[in-house]
């Protein structure tokens, strides 16, 4: 299954003013502006469909029912028992006080805890409504015991009472209307769906953490602080009432309010202030939202791909970079062909450029079979003064001698200053793409293929195209080159034997590339697994598939080689199967020496084959029971990663190496995975990001018991219910 099959619909237009650029990296100073519920949108990205596989027919591998309440480990807490605090009665309900030092102390403390398993804590987190019943059947629903309260959470959810978060915000700071019933005297919302079938419920986190933790209440109003203080506590013993019917006794949470002002938190409290009392980010607290908008200008900043020709995001309109450029040719959905523009700038070298900014279509954008010759002429003419421009001369000039004839003069050289070009979009590489691409093969001499796989390659950029543009692109490959000045001494039989033998990946390819996620590891789908020829393009030696086998024809495995390939099955994308446990030897496979126990036999494991295609091989064994890896980085090869669509399993995967490899946290890693996904949105349902947060504590306890034996190491930057609703938020833009 191809992540993307077929061109995508032109959108309304929108120019480069109205959209976040990627021109600079994020300052704390340049993007605090008053914040919104839902975020504008990365252009171009896209939710894909994540298939669950077939439906559990056995037991779920998790256990079908939670421990007795009296063996479940429980999280600890500075705010359990909440002896040490002022206690406050109204009638049968009981709030506590706390101040502005013990909400930063609780709040560190809660970080540097170990998370419950996941057994623990799933399916309930799917959000297991009784009304529910897809939902139910597909979580065994004929198990009561799946859809109780998991007794062994803890945790602080911290409560803004007038609901801005926009300012004055703590980190992990919620509004009351995320759980609380609107217009009720204290009630938490019923927040698990009642219809429909998801494991990726990210926006029903924060509501259900809030009933299992303890609540604090903070805000520079201290009648209302006190008003919702009630009211949460009131709701907690409704909830605690609601569970004793049901004879299920779940441990009791309480609520504190902190009268102390917003001020003080920022004078003495500052590392657990996310957004200061005039709406800036402090960046004291990671922010989702702008942590991949940063990760995504890392990722396609601007680079020279020829002779004065940069390709990259479009800059910020009056910005420095901007300042840079000569010429700014912006490709958008609407944009026109206007080699003409470009010409008049080349033939008028003495005058200002009064207006740099041309626009010029978009990948995708010119569909077949409608193209014409004249779209055609347009794209080669555009290189040809695209290169003029950049090389400060103009082409040959035709003359009439005195006989009548036409004769050619020299090209002229050096006529006017070389302008510095930028070829930008909004995000730096989905609708430039067709003529970065084309202009990379007419400037360099490179046939098309050729040019897409060292633009790629050899110039480092990340890019998306569309199989339209594989077509399109193909069809002009030989103008490119007949036409290119650095093909000028090459006669026309030489050009047609350059293109003539297309490689035999090209014919595979839906338009993208795997998505490069580091130097040695790449992301992808079944459709990549698929393509033999254009792993070997890439410099991809090895092939990791999670819960997917890839099958090639007979013989390419031998060719491959055996011992490249690993696979982990048995793992669905169905929010049951977990694949924490896979993490160690999938790294390892990636980027280290593997060390195995050696089988009783020295022999190699591999299924059975199906007709003319041979699974790849469970599991690689060798007779010295040592696989050594690590000589991928080292030959310069890389591993591909995928499963059926490259979102969810093997994304999770890629995101763990992540966070091994570069000591990245949990929310860090997902944004620079998600971003060097391109322009397909990674989506590990829940269970994944919760094994990964427990990963988080593996990677953190290993590294300090390295470096300093003793101490924990455990920190978490962000808990569990706020990745998961700045995770919600940020996916709500793309939601049809």
């Amino acid at each position: 299954m191809a992540t993307i099959a077929l061109p995508r619909p032109i959108p309304h237009h929108r120019s480069s003013s109205g959209i976040v650029t990627l021109t600079s990296p994020i300052a704390l100073d340049s993007l605090n502006t008053q914040q919104v519920p839902c975020a504008v949108p990365v252009p171009n990205k896209h939710i894909p469909a994540c298939p669950t596989g077939p439906a559990p027919t056995q037991e779920p591998n998790t256990p079908p029912a939670s421990p007795k309440s009296e063996d479940e480990p429980r999280q600890p807490s500075l705010l359990h028992p909440p002896d040490g605090y002022t206690r406050l009665e109204l009638g049968a309900l009981t709030i506590y006080s706390i101040g502005a030092r013990d909400v930063a102390r609780a709040l560190d403390y809660i970080s540097r805890e170990p998370l419950p398993d996941p057994s623990l804590v799933f399916p309930w987190f799917h959000g297991l409504h009784p009304n529910n019943h897809i939902q139910q059947a597909f979580f065994i629903a004929r198990r009561r015991a799946l859809r109780r309260t998991p007794c062994c959470l803890r945790g602080i959810t911290v409560a803004k009472a007038d609901g801005n978060l926009a300012a004055s915000r703590l980190k992990g700071a919620i509004s009351p209307e995320e759980f609380l019933q609107p217009d009720s005297d204290g009630e938490f919302i019923d927040i698990d769906p009642k219809e429909g079938f998801s494991v990726r419920n990210f926006q029903i986190q924060a509501a259900k953490s809030a009933m299992t933790s303890d609540i604090i209440v903070y805000g520079d109003d201290a009648a209302q602080v006190r008003k919702l203080g009630w009211e949460i506590a009131s709701a907690q013993s409704k909830w605690r009432e609601r569970h004793l019917r049901q004879n299920q006794e779940i441990p009791e949470y309480n609520t504190f309010i902190c009268l102390n002002s917003f001020k003080e938190f920022e004078e003495m409290h500052g590392e657990i202030v996310a957004v200061d009392s005039e709406g800036r980010l402090t960046g004291a607290i990671v922010d989702l939202f702008h942590q991949e908008r940063a990760e995504m200008y890392a990722m396609s900043k601007a680079s020279q791909i020829s002779h004065n020709v940069w390709l990259g995001p479009t800059p910020e309109p009056g910005g420095e970079e901007e300042k840079e450029y000569d010429v700014m040719i912006e490709c958008s959905d609407l944009g026109r062909l206007s080699p003409s523009t470009l010409q008049a700038i080349a033939e008028r070298p003495d005058d200002d450029i009064k207006d740099p900014y041309l626009e010029f279509p978009s990948s995708g954008s010119i569909l077949p079979p409608t193209w014409s010759h004249a779209e055609a002429d347009g794209i080669l003419e555009t290189c040809k003064w695209i290169w003029h421009l950049a090389h400060g001369t103009l082409p040959a000039r035709q003359d009439i001698d005195s006989d009548g004839d036409t004769t050619m003069s020299d090209r002229m050289t050096g006529t006017c200053r070389p302008r510095k070009i930028l070829i930008h979009c909004a995000d730096g590489y989905t609708e430039s793409t067709m003529l970065g691409i084309a202009y990379f093969s007419y400037s360099t001499g490179r046939p098309v293929p050729d040019a897409w796989l060292n633009l790629h390659t050899s110039m480092k950029r990340n890019f998306f195209a569309y199989p339209t543009d594989v077509a399109l692109l193909t069809s002009i490959s030989a103008r490119l080159l007949r036409e290119s000045p650095v093909c000028a001494d090459k006669s026309l039989s030489e050009i047609t034997s350059l293109v003539k033998d297309e490689p035999r990946w090209l014919a595979s390819l839906d338009g993208s590339f795997p998505s490069r996620v580091l130097d040695y590891m790449y992301l992808g789908n079944i459709g990549h697994a698929n393509n033999p020829d254009l792993l070997k393009a890439l410099g991809i030696g090895q092939i990791l598939s999670v819960g997917e086998t890839a099958m090639w024809r007979d013989g390419e495995l031998e060719e491959w080689g055996e011992d490249n390939v690993y696979v982990i099955q048995g793992v669905q994308d169905n929010g049951i199967d977990p694949l924490k446990e896979e993490f160690a030897n999938c790294l390892e496979f990636i980027g280290k020496s593997l060390a195995l126990t050696p089988p009783e036999s020295a022999a190699v494991l591999f299924p059975a084959r199906i007709g003319a295609f041979p699974f790849v091989p469970l599991w690689i064994r060798r007779a010295n029971g040592i696989y050594s890896a690590d000589r991928g980085r080292r030959n310069g090869t890389a591993t591909l990663v995928h499963c059926r669509v490259g979102v969810s399993r093997s994304a999770t995967i890629c995101i763990a190496e992540v966070m091994r490899s570069l000591n990245l946290s949990l929310p860090r890693a997902y944004c620079f995975v998600r971003a060097r996904r391109l322009n397909v949105i990674i989506q590990p349902h829940l269970r994944f990001i919760y094994e990964l947060l427990k990963w988080e504590e593996r990677l953190q306890t290993k590294h300090r018991a390295e470096n300093a034996p003793g101490e924990t190491g455990l920190h978490r930057e962000m808990e569990w219910a706020e990745i998961a609703r700045e995770i919600a938020l940020m996916n709500r833009p793309y939601a049809r």
